[in-house]
């Protein structure tokens, strides 16, 4: 057996951005993870660290995305890593890591917006 599940917790980065594969709308957005500052117990500083996540949402997730989320919008996330690799035009490989989203909670909109 084996497992391919991501919990996220984090705050969106830019809205999101919606388009259509044949008929079926898709969500991509970016989401941010932070871990805070801290010292060891030897005094050592450890630096904030910020990590940031591609996001893919299909169908009625995509739909909720484009209506509800917003750029700072606080989600909890479930999903799966996907990894995909393509050649651009000039013959460069990239590969990107995304997560598949399976289901998300809004936690909070972001403040000081009109909704």
């Amino acid at each position: 057996m084996s497992v391919n599940k991501v919990i996220l917790v984090g705050n969106v980065g830019r809205e999101p951005t919606i388009r259509y594969v044949e008929t079926r709308p898709v969500a991509e957005l970016s989401l941010a993870t932070t871990e805070r500052a801290y010292a060891t117990a030897s005094g050592a500083k450890v630096e904030e660290r910020t990590e940031w996540h591609r996001l893919i949402m299909w169908d009625s997730a995509a739909e909720t995305a484009e209506k509800y989320i917003t750029k700072g919008t606080k989600l909890f996330v479930e999903g799966k890593l996907r990894t995909r690799t393509w050649t651009d035009r000039a013959g460069l490989s990239h590969k990107v890591t995304e997560i598949y989203v399976d289901s998300f909670d809004i936690l909070s909109r972001p403040t000081g917006s009109a909704q």
